[in-house]
């Protein structure tokens, strides 16, 4: 059989585009759920898969050639790529059993070894796949997708200064759409919101043709950064188009239905999220629409989301329980178990989302001079989040500080004055009890 050596390299080079951005805004996280990923509820997905002209390709060549680590490196591309159009994150699962026949057959395999880290990411083991990655690039110093690699660990442990000069390095060697989406959110992360518009707006216009979902998911993310700085029709038009360029994305779908909850179009913003939920069922999306039923009134169903919520962090595998433990420290419930596992999250991951749940949760177990202390590491970089702000200024006046209460409070409504459907209307009470 032929290579294609286009294919290869293609998705070599874009396989985790998507991983860090999309774990980090508002601490979403990609479910270990095998939902339906059709349009057509009756489809068998396993089928559909098995039938990819890419995945029969990859079975193909490792049918004639079993011993040859090519096919399995083609085939595990083939599930990632598959995985971020479907939301079938499972698939992952499938490509890391591929990547790891092809280091049994060839432990130095260079495709091998990059799909190994970048798979490390995917579930979570940053510590791991910032070890993968540093080893890659000292054998590799010239592959930029080695240190789009190192940049997501980094991000994701914080080290902020090593990934700054990462994403540097990246770009220098490559000036490519996931370059660029890296430098973007590196960016937002100091608070340079200008900037990450303009780094992810270039990604959005460089992105390969070809790949819809990548075009789509440059979007979706261009939309997000407009929506942290409140700028909801700019960040609608830009999920708009990513539903135009890919129908029935499901990141779009969230994106357009949190634009309309900012709106106050409450009905339509229940029907987006919940055509992103029938698509993909993302804790980060089952707790938006829980939250909009809630500030409508309707308790049982925001109670039946908020348990969709947990059995997916608690049932299913997932890899990342911050969520929840923000869940239960906004609803003032299990305030014992969030702390845990807040705390256990800081003990080994020193990023500013991390701290920033931490604090709450130890705000909200009546600890705030402790809060206080940990929030301050996620105020370090000076990011432009409404909701660290409004973390911030709650933990400041459960202390009696008023002014900086009152300060970090308007600071959160001004930036952002949507970032909660709850939790933004507790920011106006509390601001209001300042006065």
């Amino acid at each position: 059989m032929k290579v294609n050596k286009t294919f290869i390299n293609y998705f070599v080079g874009g396989a985790i585009l998507s991983f860090v951005i999309f774990l980090n805004v508002s601490c979403s996280n990609q479910s270990a759920a095998s939902p339906t990923q059709s349009s057509d509820k009756t489809a068998n997905p396993e089928t559909t898969f098995s039938t990819n002209p890419q995945v029969k390709a990859a079975q193909e060549m490792i049918s004639k050639s079993p011993d040859v680590p090519l096919g399995y490196t083609m085939l595990a591309l083939s599930y990632i790529k598959l995985a971020r159009e479907s939301g079938d994150f499972s698939l992952n699962s499938k490509a890391e059993t591929a990547v790891n026949r092809a280091l049994e057959l060839e432990p130095e395999n260079a495709i091998a070894k990059k799909l190994q880290a970048s798979l490390f990411l995917t579930f979570h083991r940053f510590p791991e796949a910032l070890e993968a990655a540093a080893k890659l690039q000292q054998k590799y110093q010239q592959d930029s997708f080695i240190y789009g690699m190192l940049t997501d660990a980094n991000v994701e442990l914080g080290n902020y200064e090593e990934a700054v000069k990462n994403v540097q390095q990246m770009v220098d060697l490559k000036p490519s759409m996931e370059s660029y989406a890296r430098v973007s959110h590196v960016r937002s992360l100091y608070g340079d919101t200008k900037g990450a518009i303009e780094a992810m707006g270039t990604a959005a216009k460089i992105a390969d043709p070809a790949d819809k979902e990548a075009r789509a998911w440059c979007r979706v993310f261009l939309g997000n950064e407009y929506f942290k700085a409140g700028q909801y029709t700019d960040a609608e038009a830009a999920y708009d188009l990513a539903l135009r360029i890919f129908p029935e994305y499901h990141l779009a779908l969230t994106g357009k239905g949190q634009a309309r909850m900012a709106a106050g179009d409450f009905e339509n913003a229940v029907k987006f999220l919940t055509q992103a939920q029938d698509r993909v069922p993302l804790t980060e999306t089952v707790i938006l629409l829980g939250d909009l039923y809630k500030r409508s009134g309707n308790t049982d169903k925001a109670q039946q989301q908020y348990e969709l919520a947990e059995f997916i962090e608690q049932k299913l595998g997932n890899t990342d329980m911050r969520r929840l433990a923000l869940l239960w420290a906004d609803q003032d419930v299990k305030l014992d178990e969030a702390l845990a596992i807040a705390e256990k999250e800081h003990a080994t991951r020193k990023d500013i989302f991390t701290a920033d749940i931490y604090a709450w949760c130890l705000y909200k177990t009546g600890n705030p001079q402790a809060a206080q202390n940990i929030i301050n590491e996620a105020l370090r970089l000076k990011t432009k989040d409404a909701r660290i702000f409004y973390h911030a200024g709650m933990i400041e006046k459960g202390l009696g500080n008023k002014k900086a209460a009152a300060d970090y409070l308007l600071k959160a409504l001004q930036t952002n004055p949507s970032f909660d459907v709850l939790q933004a209307e507790n920011a106006k009470a509390a601001l209001q009890e300042l006065k």
